[in-house]
């Protein structure tokens, strides 16, 4: 039995034993992995993420009523229930907010009817890895295939962005849901955010003797704050201050010369969105021509902008990327929103446990909470796994 089969399984028994009845679709989404291209989706960005092996399932039943009842798989005693018609921004507990958030996103969604909806959430939460686009994306193509909305990849992507921006209050950008909708095996997605168009890159390593390792530093952090805000804001005052439609819109040079004009911070901030969208390109290329060595120094620079420009970046995340690159890694750099979450390094397959050894002890010697350390080859994105009866 495959994986896949055996969560559509293991989550239709749950959600039997939850509600006393069959669910109607079984859906699941990926989290993933942005290989470059860090906070520059909400700036009409290029960013380059693949999808990974983990994924949230969510299971779904019709009701004959106008009643929505959220569980967990993980929260057994933690259901939430509601109505169709009580749906606003910012209510519901703060884990069924993304699930209510786009049933309220779906256009004409007080046509639907109630529901019974079952979480099984197995992307590490705030690890950096999107754990929340998963579920959204889960519930979305779920939500999709059960009504028959027939909404396309990209204005699923939007409504579940749209979700996240304002009714769970998150200003993130358009990058996690997209390639948690449209991942493919093998391939990261070069994603265009001002008109979601994708090109599959082919990121095959293993044949170099090559592996991506990711390290989830577990100083786990919430973007529900000012921080990730802040942070966008500043992108949109350099926008406003120069006259642009967005950060896409001007080049590193003329950045320098026009950004005179910019308050020091502003500048920074600008500057990190800017030499990041050139990273991403110059990243596909060298992909494109198979030069890893170049690919690790741009993940390298990609660190640095992170963490001295945007200042996401902590100390927990710094060790870990200084420690690979100290131990042989052709480049590593903090992933995901920031503040905490987890880390890639590019490194040989056969010194593999010789970086995990000594990220764990730089760890230990700093008396933090130990790592943990995963791989993940690029793979497909939402999926029904159980059409509706």
């Amino acid at each position: 039995m495959s994986n896949s089969h055996s969560m559509a399984s293991d989550i239709r028994s749950e959600f039997e034993k939850a509600f006393g009845h069959s669910p109607d679709v079984v859906a699941q989404a990926p989290g993933r992995v942005n290989l470059i291209g860090e906070h520059i989706d909400y700036s009409d960005g290029f960013v380059l993420p693949f999808a990974i092996k983990d994924v949230t399932t969510v299971a779904i039943g019709k009701r004959a009523d106008r009643t929505l009842t959220v569980a967990s798989v993980q929260r057994p005693k933690d259901k939430y229930v509601t109505s169709l018609d009580n749906l606003a921004p910012l209510t519901g507990e703060p884990w069924s907010r993304y699930v209510l958030g786009v049933l309220w996103a779906i256009p004409n969604h007080l046509q639907l009817s109630g529901m019974n909806i079952l979480i099984d959430g197995r992307v590490p939460l705030g690890a950096g890895l999107s754990s929340s686009a998963a579920l959204e994306c889960s519930v979305a193509t779920a939500l999709n295939h059960l009504f028959d909305l027939q909404i396309n990849l990209e204005d699923l992507a939007r409504l579940t962005q749209r979700a996240e921006n304002i009714y769970v209050g998150v200003p993130c950008g358009i990058m996690d849901q997209s390639i948690s909708l449209m991942g493919k095996a093998g391939a990261a997605l070069l994603l265009d955010c001002r008109d979601l168009h994708t090109e599959e890159i082919p990121f095959e390593i293993a044949s170099e003797n090559l592996e991506l390792l990711i390290i989830d530093s577990q100083a786990h952090h919430s973007l529900v704050d000012g921080g990730y805000a802040e942070r966008r804001a500043s992108c949109e005052r350099a926008v406003g201050q120069l006259g642009i439609p967005s950060l896409r819109d001007i080049s590193v040079a003329e950045l320098f010369e026009q950004g005179q004009s910019l308050d020091e911070l502003t500048f920074k901030r600008a500057k990190h969105a800017v030499t990041e969208m050139k990273r991403v390109l110059d990243a596909v290329t060298a992909l494109q021509a198979r030069d890893f060595l170049t690919l690790g120094k741009l993940l390298n620079e990609s660190h640095a902008s992170l963490r001295d420009d945007y200042t996401v970046s902590c100390v927990e995340l710094d060790l870990a990327v200084d420690t690979a690159i100290a131990e042989g890694a052709l480049g590593a750099r903090m992933v995901g929103g920031g503040f905490g979450g987890s880390a890639i390094a590019l490194i040989s397959a056969d010194s593999v446990d010789r970086v995990k050894a000594a990220i764990s002890s730089a760890f230990a010697a700093k008396n933090f909470k130990a790592p943990r350390f995963f791989t993940s080859l690029p793979s497909d994105g939402a999926k029904v796994l159980t059409e509706p009866a």
